[in-house]
């Protein structure tokens, strides 16, 4: 297949351009001269062209939202200067001017300037605006966005979107089906930020030109060089997080929606963990920390984290992010300090799926925490059975309903220090499983019974394969309330829908409302959580 390249921007004046207000209306932020939705593109393809003036084809992103700062990424297509504007209204009057990184080649001309001094809960809009580092006055096309930073009062509100698993099973961007449509879905619901629960890019799953599906249909995936094989190098990891950069929805959405975005085992290798020595023969390198590594740091280069999480803390992924008096989303990593895949049925178990250290650290946030709502934000399911071959488990449960072993040790823990702390208005989130269900857990169900009730939503995939229901452990005493799910593993997008998850919490009664969603328009389920209970 062939590549055709980005067209080139028409030249601007050198100095920054205020745009009409068609251009920048909310719901029409869309990056330029976006990268053409065709069956094979080369994702370098934007770095080749170095006549004329930096561009920014990638979009923008923003993360690390908080009520008066916030972080906002691009990438270039070759050396440049970062240049973010804002303002309070789209005509870009009264202007504030933040002066950005110099953006190069060691960090994969990516780039993230923090902004501070914000006012809470106001839209911000913002433009970026790339320099040539050797004339400032060669400047590229602006690119727009906008968000909304947190409330400082109650009766502000609070909505955000979740969900998990793009790009994954073989079902990348179709441009014959509109590519990651749901992302527009999304971003029509105006949320006040997304939660990505993890498998972000599918770093192990290489793609095919054309997919024959069951019926006789063809699925068609854009094609790049780095999602043809395993990633393996730096580069191969970039490149699969570049992959999801060349759907146009994603771009618009990340240009409207901010993202917490946490990991999980496909920004790697299905099912790692740290030592794991491979036994795949579509890797040369053996060593999963090797390969942890690399992805990680393409992970930062990637994903506009807060500044405490980037050079130097690279290796932390989990954090608490504040959104608010009502909100505190502790965002978890069950991937980097988990001990190996097992049976499970170890007796004493320290280690467990969070590490120690961060065992510790999330008992000491929730209980300092005085947001109405915490939500964990896991990113595997606790009570659903997830296998690893024929013997090991990948999750916490092992499928035995008895007291609990192995990795449900820690889980059990942690529940029970939440009820003794008294520590009120804990909801679990997850994704993983391709499915979505609603579980609620109950002592008087459970084998293990000092902890107090909670509920736990899983939706997803967002753009992957979707896979039957798992079986459920009754350990912690999960009764499924709700399931909506493929009767047979690996159904494309195109046979089934994808599933997202919405958090609704009023500002006047603090109730907490969990809607899980199909693509298409579709509530699928309803719960409504009360506030200041300990178990619900």
């Amino acid at each position: 297949m062939s590549y055709r390249p980005l067209r080139p921007l028409r030249p601007l004046r050198p100095r920054l351009p205020s745009p009409g207000r068609r251009a920048v209306l909310r719901g029409s932020l869309i990056a330029p001269a976006a990268v053409a939705l065709t069956p094979a593109v080369s994702s370098a393809a934007p770095a080749l062209h170095l006549a004329g003036r930096p561009e920014a084809s990638w979009g923008v992103q923003v993360g690390g939202v908080t009520s008066s700062s916030a972080l906002v990424w691009v990438r270039s297509d070759r050396p440049a200067r970062m240049l973010v504007e804002t303002s309070a209204t789209e005509s870009f009057r009264r202007a504030r001017r933040w002066y950005g990184p110099s953006i190069g080649p060691g960090t994969d001309f990516t780039g993230t300037t923090p902004l501070y001094g914000l006012p809470p809960g106001e839209q911000v809009h913002y433009r970026v605006t790339l320099a040539d580092p050797a004339d400032p006055r060669r400047t590229g096309k602006p690119v727009y966005g906008t968000f909304r930073t947190a409330p400082a009062r109650r009766r502000s509100g609070v909505r955000f979107l979740w969900s998990g698993d793009i790009a994954g099973q073989g079902w990348g961007i179709n441009p014959e089906t509109g590519g990651y449509r749901v992302y527009e879905e999304m971003r029509r619901l105006d949320p006040d930020f997304f939660l990505c629960s993890g498998d972000s890019v599918y770093a192990d799953g290489p793609l095919e030109e054309s997919v024959t599906l069951p019926d006789g249909r063809v699925w068609r995936n854009v094609m790049t060089e780095e999602k043809a094989k395993v990633a393996e190098t730096l580069d191969e990891y970039r490149g699969n997080f570049r992959y999801n950069l060349l759907d146009h929805n994603v771009r618009r959405f990340n240009a409207q929606v901010p993202s917490v975005v946490q990991w999980d085992d496909h920004e790697v290798r299905n099912n790692w963990y740290p030592g794991q020595i491979l036994d795949d023969a579509r890797y040369t390198e053996k060593n999963v920390d090797i390969l942890a590594a690399r992805s990680v740091r393409a992970f930062h280069e990637y994903v506009p984290l807060a500044p405490s999480y980037g050079s130097g803390r690279r290796s932390r992924m989990y954090r608490v992010v504040h959104h608010g008096p009502l909100l505190d989303v502790f965002v978890l990593d069950m991937r980097s300090y988990r001990n190996a895949n097992s049976p499970g049925r170890q007796a004493d178990d320290t280690t467990g799926i969070l590490g120690a250290e961060q065992a510790r650290w999330l008992k000491r946030a929730l209980a300092a925490s005085r947001a109405e709502w915490k939500v964990i934000a896991a990113d595997m399911p606790l009570g659903l059975v997830v296998p690893d071959g024929a013997v090991d488990f990948e999750a916490v449960a092992q499928g035995d309903p008895g007291a609990p072993l192995g990795r449900e040790l820690q889980i059990a823990e942690l529940l029970r220090f939440i009820k003794h702390r008294r520590i009120t208005g804990t909801v679990w989130l997850t994704a993983d499983v391709h499915y979505t269900s609603a579980q609620h857990y109950a002592p008087e169900r459970a084998a293990f019974k000092d902890f107090a009730p909670f509920w736990e939503f899983v939706s997803g995939p967002l753009a992957a394969g979707g896979f039957p229901a798992n079986a459920l452990d009754g350990t912690f005493g999960p009764d499924r309330v709700f399931v909506r799910a493929p009767e047979r593993a690996n159904v494309s997008p195109m046979e089934s829908p994808q599933y997202f998850g919405e958090v609704e919490i009023d500002g006047g009664s603090a109730e907490l409302t969990v809607r899980l969603r199909a693509e298409g328009g579709s509530v699928l389920f309803t719960k409504v959580l009360r506030p200041g209970r300990v178990g619900q």
